[in-house]
């Protein structure tokens, strides 16, 4: 597996595959590439979702006698509606991370210029902090807040 990336395209690869890259390979045109496809495909699958939840709505709009079922559906329509506001909000995020790739910052820490690592990348792809960087953000805003 340790050089098979060099001859798959980015989209084939897996998240295994980028893994075991070595370092001196950090965020070449392959990992480049790969990442965006990975963003891509997750902002297609959250425009998918809002679709599914429009219609999911205008079907559930149905009058119901009963209080306690009328309850349960408004309850289910707020709890997605603040899941596709959630996405939303990452929806911003992806593209940020696509315009980084164009523009060849991606993969490097906002505050420290550091690689964030691509271990930290496929598990948050919009990640723009280190771990530590993050953590010490988390730290801060722990202590005196936002």
């Amino acid at each position: 597996m340790a050089n098979n990336w060099k001859t798959k395209p980015a989209e084939e690869l897996l998240d295994a595959e980028v893994l075991a890259m070595p370092e001196e390979e950090y965020m070449n045109d392959k990992q480049m590439a790969f990442f965006r496809h990975k963003l891509v495909l997750l902002k297609q699958d959250m425009h998918n979702n809002a679709g599914e939840t429009a219609e999911n709505l205008r079907e559930d709009t149905v009058v119901v006698p009963d209080p306690a079922d009328r309850a349960t559906i408004e309850e289910e329509h707020a709890l997605e509606l603040r899941t596709r506001d959630r996405e939303r909000k990452l929806l911003k995020k992806i593209e940020q991370s696509i315009a980084r790739i164009d523009a060849g910052d991606y993969g490097y820490c906002d505050e420290t210029g550091e690689p964030i690592g691509v271990g930290r990348l496929l598990a948050r792809p919009t990640a723009t902090l280190s771990l530590e960087a993050q953590q010490r953000r988390e730290l801060k805003q722990k202590m005196f807040g936002d």
